[in-house]
Order: C-alpha cells, then sequence, then structure tokens
C-alpha cells in the first residue's frame, strides 16, 4: 500500500513507490510487447517501436476506446489525468487489461501554476520526476526542430536581402523565395511559460547580424510540429506533412512551405526517436503509453494517434485523455483526432468536481496558491445545484457524438453526502451514469464504481458521428462548433480574421483542413470570466492561423494566446534537489 495522501505530498507518494516498481521490461511484458519491440531508457521508462508492434497485431481486433474529458474546470484543475490513471486501475482491479494512454506535461505549467500532468494521491503515475522534466527529449526534439524552421527562414530572407539573383543560385542552389516580410507566419518556442517573449524583435546589429523584423515565442507545445506529432500515423505521414508547414508567404502571396526552404528533411531526422511512443506505468503497476503533448486550449489537446493504435491492439480497454473541458478538449478528440485516426470510441467519462460545481454555481473562483474562499469549505447543495448546469451542458455535447457519457465524481474528502446526492440526482434524470470516485484516496479499489459504470457504457451500440462534414465551408463548421458546442448565438470576426477565413476557403485542399479552436478553457464562452451556460453572447474571432502540415485552420478567439504567462506564485520556487541523494522533491 502506497503512502497516504492526506499525509504526504504527490512526489512524495511517487518517490516511495519508485523504490519496489517493476522495471520497464515487465511493464513491456505485461502490455504485451516483445522485449525486442521495446528500447529501453534506463529501468523505468522505455519507448516502443510502434511499426513492429503494428505489423505483428495488424490483424488484432481493437480493445474498448475510453476517452476521459471533463466539465469547464477551475484553474485549480478537477483531477483529469488522476482520473484517467484512476479508471486504469480500477479496470484493473475487476480484472481488465487495460492501458493509459497520455500526453506528456510541458515544462511551463509544470514549473507555473497547474503543475504536471502525472495524477495524484494513489493515482499517479511514475516515475514522477523524469516524466515532469523533459522525459525522453520528445519536447526537446519538437522545439529543435520548429526552431530550425525559423533559423532556415531567416537566414534565407537575410541572404536574399544580401545577394542579387545570380549569387543567390551560385551560392544556395535555389532561386529567389521572395519571401514577404509582413506575412511571417511562424515565430520561436520554448517550453515555459513567459510573457516577456510574446513580442520581440530579432535581427538588430549589422547586416552580419540576420534580418531584423518583429517576431515572437509560443510554447513548444503549440508548434504545429506538436500537432503533427499527435496526429500522424507513421514515418511516412509524419515526413510527408513535414514538408507542408507554411512558415511564410512571398510577395506573390503564395505560401512559402518548409519544403521551399529544403529544411523539412533535417526538421524530420531531430523528431525520429520523438516518434515512437514512451512506456512508463502506474503506482499500481498498469502500463501508461505517453506520446505528444499539445495543450487543449490553444492547440489540439490529444495524445497521438499513434500511440492509441498500438495501444488498442494491445489492451482490452485503452483509456485516453482530452484536455480541460468537453467544449475543447472532448470536442476536438470528436471532430478532429477521430477523423484522423478512423477510429470509434465507446465511452466517453466526463470529470466533475464538487469543487467546480460550486463555482459554477456562483462561488467565488477559486484562486491558485490562495487558501479556498468558506463556500468551499462548507456544504452548500444550492452552488452545486445551480453549477449543474454545466455539467448537463457537457453530457449534451456528449451525447451530439452519439456516445454514451459517464460522469465521474472525483471525491474530494470535504465533499458532503447531499451535495453528492443532488449531482447523482441531477446527472440520472438527463440520461447520463453516475459513478463517485476515490480513486485520489484509494488508488484502483476507490475507482470500482467508476470502472464498472465504464464496462457497462461499453457495452452500448455508439452511433458515433461528427458535429460537421469536412466538406462544408470553413465558416459554417467553425458556427456550428460555436452554436452548437459553446452555445454561442453567433460568431463576429474582425476584418483581419474575416480575410485569412476567405483566404483559406479558396484554397483547392480546403476539404482536408480540419478547425481546431483556441479558446478559454476557463468557460464555455470566450471569457473566462463567465461560468455556469453563458447566453446572449456571439463568439469573437480576432486571428485565423493554417497549420497545413496537420492539416488544421485554427481560429483564435478572445484574448487567447499561444505564449502563456508565469504567475505570481510559480511552482518552480517548491522545486528542489536533495544534494545527498539526488532526488527532486516539490514537483506536483
Amino acid at each position: 500500500m502506497t503512502l497516504d495522501p492526506k499525509k504526504f505530498a504527490d512526489w512524495e507518494i511517487a518517490l516511495d513507490a519508485e523504490k519496489n516498481m517493476p522495471d520497464i521490461y515487465e511493464i513491456g511484458r505485461r502490455l504485451g510487447l516483445e522485449d525486442k519491440e521495446l528500447l529501453p531508457y534506463g529501468h523505468s521508462m522505455g519507448k516502443i517501436d510502434a511499426d513492429a508492434v503494428m505489423r505483428r497485431l495488424a490483424h488484432k481486433p481493437d480493445g474498448k476506446y475510453v476517452d476521459v474529458t471533463a466539465i469547464t474546470p477551475t484553474p485549480l484543475g478537477e483531477g483529469k489525468s488522476t482520473t484517467t490513471i484512476g479508471l486504469v486501475q480500477g479496470l484493473g482491479k475487476r480484472g481488465k487489461k487495460a492501458v493509459a494512454a497520455i500526453r506528456q506535461p510541458s515544462g511551463g505549467p509544470t514549473m507555473g501554476t497547474k503543475g504536471s500532468a502525472a495524477g495524484g494521491g494513489r493515482s499517479q503515475c511514475i516515475p514522477l520526476t523524469q516524466y515532469s522534466l523533459g522525459f525522453t527529449g520528445d519536447i526537446n526534439a519538437v522545439t529543435n526542430a520548429h526552431n530550425l524552421a525559423m533559423v532556415a527562414l531567416s537566414a534565407r530572407m537575410q541572404h536574399e536581402r544580401n545577394y542579387d539573383d545570380e549569387t543567390l543560385v551560385r551560392l544556395s542552389g535555389q532561386p529567389r523565395l521572395n519571401i514577404d516580410p509582413t506575412r511571417i507566419q511562424m515565430g520561436w518556442v520554448m517550453d515555459f511559460c513567459c510573457q516577456s517573449l510574446r513580442h520581440i524583435i530579432m535581427g538588430m546589429g549589422g547586416r552580419s547580424d540576420g534580418y531584423m523584423m518583429q517576431s515572437h515565442f509560443d510554447i513548444s507545445v503549440s508548434s504545429e510540429v506538436m500537432a503533427i506529432l499527435a496526429v500522424a500515423k507513421n514515418l511516412a505521414d509524419f515526413r510527408e506533412r513535414m514538408g507542408r508547414i507554411v512558415v511564410a508567404y512571398n510577395r506573390e502571396g503564395k505560401p512559402v512551405t518548409t519544403a521551399d526552404l529544403r529544411v523539412d528533411g533535417a526538421m524530420t531526422a531531430w523528431m525520429l526517436e520523438a516518434l515512437k511512443p514512451n512506456l512508463i506505468q502506474t503506482l499500481e503497476g498498469q502500463p501508461v503509453l505517453v506520446h505528444a503533448g499539445p495543450f487543449a486550449n490553444i492547440a489540439l489537446g490529444q495524445s497521438s494517434v499513434i500511440a492509441d493504435l498500438i495501444g488498442l491492439k494491445l489492451s482490452e480497454y485503452l483509456v485516453t485523455e482530452s484536455g480541460f473541458g468537453a467544449d475543447i478538449g472532448y470536442e476536438k478528440f470528436w471532430n478532429l483526432k477521430c477523423h484522423y485516426s478512423g477510429l470509434t470510441p465507446d465511452a466517453a467519462v466526463i470529470v466533475a468536481t464538487i469543487r467546480a460545481l460550486k463555482s459554477h454555481g456562483g462561488a467565488p473562483a477559486p484562486v491558485p496558491g490562495r487558501p479556498l474562499p468558506e463556500e468551499y469549505r462548507t456544504e452548500n447543495v444550492g452552488f452545486v445545484e445551480k453549477g449543474c448546469c454545466n455539467l448537463l451542458h457537457h453530457i449534451e455535447t456528449v451525447k451530439k457524438s452519439g456516445v454514451s457519457p459517464v460522469v465521474c465524481l472525483n471525491a474530494f474528502t470535504g465533499d458532503s453526502k447531499d451535495e453528492i446526492a443532488a449531482v447523482r440526482k441531477i446527472c440520472e434524470a438527463a440520461g447520463a451514469r453516475v459513478a463517485l470516485s476515490s480513486h485520489w484516496e484509494h488508488g484502483g479499489d476507490g475507482a470500482v464504481e467508476l470502472a464498472d459504470a465504464v464496462i457497462e457504457a461499453c457495452r452500448e451500440k455508439t452511433d458515433f458521428r461528427p458535429l460537421y462534414d469536412w466538406s462544408q465551408p470553413l465558416e459554417k463548421r467553425i458556427e456550428l462548433i460555436a452554436k452548437e458546442v459553446y452555445g454561442a448565438d453567433g460568431v463576429d470576426y474582425t476584418a483581419e480574421s474575416r480575410t485569412k477565413l476567405a483566404q483559406l476557403q479558396s484554397r483547392d485542399d480546403v476539404s482536408s483542413l480540419g478547425v481546431c479552436m483556441a479558446k478559454t478553457h476557463l468557460s464555455l464562452s470566450d471569457n473566462p470570466s463567465q461560468k455556469g451556460v453563458p447566453t446572449g453572447w456571439r463568439l469573437k474571432i480576432r486571428d485565423i492561423l493554417l497549420f497545413g502540415g496537420a492539416g488544421l485552420v485554427v481560429p483564435v478567439t478572445g484574448t487567447i494566446s499561444l505564449m502563456p504567462g508565469t504567475g505570481s506564485s510559480p511552482a518552480y520556487r517548491n522545486i528542489d534537489v536533495n544534494v545527498h541523494t539526488g532526488q527532486v522533491t516539490g514537483i506536483f
């Protein structure tokens, strides 16, 4: 039995469990891998030769496919990763071969206010330190591959300025690309949250110091390279997509791609090892696949298609997770990830907490780093009942996809019986299964009710159907998401975004482009302060980005930024290293 989570921090529980965890070869065998298909990274982590697995198991039927999503969360998070791990542990208690497929945590939230994405309490994945701090280097590879494209672009712009056509061709073997410096689409990336780098000037100095222009940094997990890692099915698919990344436009308005810069091959070389999914384990020894890590509010919000494809061949139940609420993560799972993979889910879990329901019911918003207001520390059934409007909205979103929803009420020690009973009554009246789960406190033993509900839901026949047809105009697809998923009355565009939308709609390949919304995760609307189910509002789109390689059009709504900021009480203040043992402490 692991340490009591009411007495010990997550990192202490993880370190204690790691003393006796099985080595990675044992976890690989539990997953069903042959030893030659596992590429160990030390004793407790490994990568998987996905191509070899798919060749060996191509004709094996898939297991059940379960997605974990949530209601609109508070800034504290509602335990979606914890629930994903807990459900896998609970299924294990029921004798099922279950596997988790999750995203790699970004250094931004790990060092910021959100912390790692390893789960918590007795429902975590381990080894915590390695998983949280760089892991097997995948995000570093994404960062290097992305920034290499910017190196190629900025160098090319400098050389085209400095040389005439004849000299340029003689030196580079390539004619002038005629890049428009006012239409650069890419910036630089780094895997931290740094608001000071949202707007920069680069190339300051002399002519030998580069091309002077405005630029910016985004967080690495928002990079199109990360999106391609999430959606590609194999190396050939990945390689082809890498050449379609649009880095800029030329002076005639035509796209300049990574293939035009002849950098796509080198970018793929940086990503070769990152294409292999990673393997670790739960505290109770079940396999956990970790691959890709795009945020859901500013990117795709899914772990990789590759991990899901092999996980379904190797398990009875594959439990994956989509970022934030069902309006963001599940919508992208439903209409994007499943489109790319061709997979159909058997059930969806919607994680809810009494805390979040109170927030949507009128209680003061909790603030990370500060004590919870009194309303969260005492019983208030009225707040809970009123806040269930948000939960019911997400239940209806999942139902629109034709999938059976299971509400997981993630139990906190201060929740009252009457508050829990109120949630059960409201959800069951809406036709959704409800399971109380205490996996944070009790691990798999606390998640058997949830596991039973999921097993039962997976026995139902699904009628999975996308929200829109990709042949519909982009404007129509955006409107459907805004109205049917968010509850908006309509969509408003800035002049710039309207122009970009028209240009994208005129592309010959527009029907191959999915819509990946960038929107706040703290509200169904584009205003993070609006809780519950806002009414009488219109979605505001201020920009539209093109991810040509990933095949995504990204409408940017409200004030959302692709480079988050670091707050006044970041997590890195609590992280240190024990100089006697070398152990990292303070990660949560």
